[in-house]
């Protein structure tokens, strides 16, 4: 078992997390960066500690973090999501330093924190993928587009909606390309994409997944993020409505199928598109887009529904415990419906385009009531950086 751990992130998903590790008796330490000592999620620690910096580049620096957890006694690491949770040197690192990361090992990260590394293993477990370039190549989308489909060009690297173009026949998807590629340097140092066929009325879906690397691979059913804003998911559902059940048990063997396939430990989510044009029997009717290999921020509707502790679950499986010592053999049946909206300190642009923003929050008065959760770090008089994420807050409520 985990004795003492570190919370790398900030936020809402850190409170979680220490809440969470503290139910277990695990001893938690906070770290926040030079300007975001005042975030409730540092108080939410037994201990905190100050990493040198500002902004999203404190909770970056693996190498920072990694010291403070020895200097602090910490046997074990939580990335939460976001900042390091996907990137397979930290986790390489946090071994090597003799620190359990809560999480999939290296390998595993590197497996799936690829897009297309997690389609070429779909694509050998049989699981529906889109049709496009793997490679990226303008002549194989010029080909989709001369057939009259059109196509989105997506980085490898990254998510939260960057790195995607939509590209319709008559376009120029050279351009697009281009424009996608200089995106994904700027913000991950990583140029490569991929190009898949568009699916003009799809739905997204996506299956929640725990692991415990002992062999035990168990799927917590599905939830929908179709509602986004650029690309963004803004409000997330469990079970997904009006999902044709014949279909909805073929995407979760699909899923169950691709984590069955190769070595993993601890959470992932498995995502999918819909087609809602396509017959729900046929061969089209969906296929995988990619893996999240971590914690989800919209966990809290599947824990909602299920009866499951995710973050404790994950805790656990790191310490080694197994699904059979969690009671997760099999998966627990699905108890009435939760929704997740995402609330966030934003203004509208000159362009009239959505931007986060920083701000004091003048009052503060979260929702409350019967099966009504809310995962938040904000309070009253609270200023909200604008350096770094700006959700403030994450209503979960039944429907």
């Amino acid at each position: 078992m985990i004795r003492k751990l570190l919370i790398a992130n900030r936020g809402e998903i850190a409170i979680r997390i220490a809440r969470a590790a503290g139910e277990l008796g695990i001893a938690t330490v906070a770290i926040h960066s030079v300007d975001d000592a005042l975030s409730l999620h540092a108080r939410a620690g037994d201990e905190a500690v100050e990493i040198a910096g500002t902004g999203p580049a404190a909770y970056l620096d693996g190498d920072a973090i990694i010291a403070a957890a020895s200097a602090s006694g910490c046997d074990a690491i939580h990335p939460g999501y976001g900042f390091l949770s996907e990137n397979a040197d930290f986790a390489a690192r946090c071994a090597t330093a003799g620190l359990i990361f809560v999480g999939p090992d290296a390998e595993a990260l590197g497996r799936f924190g690829n897009k297309l590394s997690a389609k070429l293993l779909a694509r050998g477990a049989g699981v529906p993928v889109l049709e496009g370039s793997d490679e990226g190549d303008v002549a194989a989308g010029q080909a989709l587009l001369d057939a009259g489909c059109a196509v989105m060009v997506k980085g490898l690297a990254g998510g939260g909606g960057r790195g995607i173009r939509l590209v319709q026949p008559g376009e120029d998807i050279a351009a697009a390309i281009e424009a996608c590629r200089a995106e994904m340097m700027l913000a991950f140092g990583e140029a490569d994409v991929l190009i898949e066929r568009y699916i003009a009325r799809a739905r997204h879906i996506e299956v929640q997944i725990v692991a415990d690397g002992q062999g035990g691979v168990v799927a917590l059913g599905e939830r929908e993020c179709s509602v986004q804003r650029r690309n963004q998911k803004i409000i997330e559902i469990a079970p997904a409505p009006a999902l044709d059940a014949a279909l909805r048990d073929r995407i979760e063997d699909a899923a169950l199928r691709l984590m069955r396939s190769t070595p993993y430990r601890g959470l992932a989510t498995v995502e999918f598109l819909v087609d809602a044009d396509a017959d729900p029997a046929g061969s089209t009717a969906f296929a995988f887009i990619e893996v999240n290999p971590r914690l989800q921020v919209e966990h809290t509707i599947t824990e909602a529904v299920r009866d499951v502790d995710l973050v404790q679950a994950a805790l656990r499986i790191a310490g080694g415990a197994s699904l059979a010592d969690l009671g997760l053999q099999a998966a627990p049946p699905a108890r009435g419906t939760a929704i997740q909206l995402r609330v966030t300190a934003e203004v509208t642009g000159a362009d009239g385009g959505i931007l986060s923003s920083g701000g004091t929050l003048s009052a503060w008065e979260p929702p409350s009531g019967p099966g009504v959760r809310v995962d938040g770090f904000g309070y009253a008089g609270y200023a909200v950086n604008p350096r770094l994420d700006s959700l403030p807050a994450k209503p979960t409520v039944p429907a």
